[in-house]
């Protein structure tokens, strides 16, 4: 199953669109799933356009009216997918997204934390649990450029590769 990871999108505020790669990358995949900040019921509404799969959660720039949890899971090819956005200070970051994904884990199946609020790439361990993070979809600052990551789930285990514009 191949997902992609995104978020940050931030539109109208800070980026005027998704980039259209991207939106080829949604439509292509088989599940999208996004960190939140979308920034407007407009752009969560595009995002469900190109990704009618999608698991999202709510950031905190998002207005309260987009009615996203602030913590999915999603069980695919036997890998649970911890998605929360990771609002809070950039200090205890790896420790807070690290506890949510404990919280929410499975115990018989690899389960992989996913956020996003910090607009910066990561791939890492912390916790015990792999965390990702794909940065912003459109670059929006402070984000160096747009980057979003597909994940190729398959038999409990995942691939996951950076794509950045």
């Amino acid at each position: 199953m191949r997902l992609v990871v995104m978020g940050d999108t931030h539109v109208p505020s800070r980026e005027a669109a998704i980039p259209d790669w991207v939106v080829d990358e949604m439509r292509a995949a088989d599940h999208v799933i996004h960190t939140g900040d979308f920034d407007s019921a407009d752009a969560l509404a595009t995002v469900r356009e190109y990704a009618p799969d999608l698991t999202a959660v709510v950031g905190n720039i998002d207005p309260r009216n987009l009615d996203l949890p602030a913590v999915a899971t999603l069980d695919a090819e036997g890998v649970r997918f911890v998605v929360t956005h990771g609002t809070g200070e950039l200090a205890t970051y790896d420790d807070r997204v690290a506890r949510i994904t404990d919280e929410h884990a499975a115990d018989d199946r690899l389960t992989v934390g996913i956020s996003g609020h910090t607009h910066q790439r990561r791939d890492e361990t912390h916790g015990g649990y792999r965390l990702l993070n794909p940065g912003s979809a459109t670059g929006a600052d402070p984000a160096p450029d747009a980057s979003i990551m597909t994940v190729d789930a398959a038999d409990g285990e995942v691939s996951v590769e950076t794509h950045v514009a």
